[in-house]
């Protein structure tokens, strides 16, 4: 079982994964509603594996990646975002993101990237 924080800055998006994720084995210790938040959450909660929008106020989910990434080099971030191009995508693996997974998913896409970190 995994702990995970959700982050995004639509909260019925939040609310949809955090629907998907008490169907499984899997327990949603925080969300987030932009970057700077994520980043203090993570610090405070620990959690396992982090789900991380891209565009988000105040600090977007790549900044907000690669000062979890600086904090714990190990760390299990998985982007959810509407942006699958093809950039943003290498970018986010780059910065030290383990997965990307497109909006709008299926919650066997969701489960299956959080089952192969967790």
């Amino acid at each position: 079982m995994a702990k995970i924080l959700i982050v995004d800055d639509a909260a019925f998006m939040r609310i949809t994964i955090k629907n998907m994720l008490k169907k499984s084995a899997h327990e949603v210790v925080g969300e987030a509603e932009n970057g700077k938040v994520a980043i203090e959450r993570y610090k405070a909660l620990a959690p396992d594996i982090v789900t991380m929008d891209i565009t988000m106020p105040e600090l977007d989910g790549l900044q907000a990646l690669r000062e979890i990434i600086a904090i714990n080099p190990s760390a299990n971030v998985i982007m959810v975002s509407a942006m699958g191009q093809e950039a943003m995508v290498r970018e986010a693996i780059m910065s030290g993101a383990k997965g990307f997974i497109v909006k709008p998913f299926k919650e066997e896409g969701i489960l299956s990237a959080i089952d192969k970190l967790a």
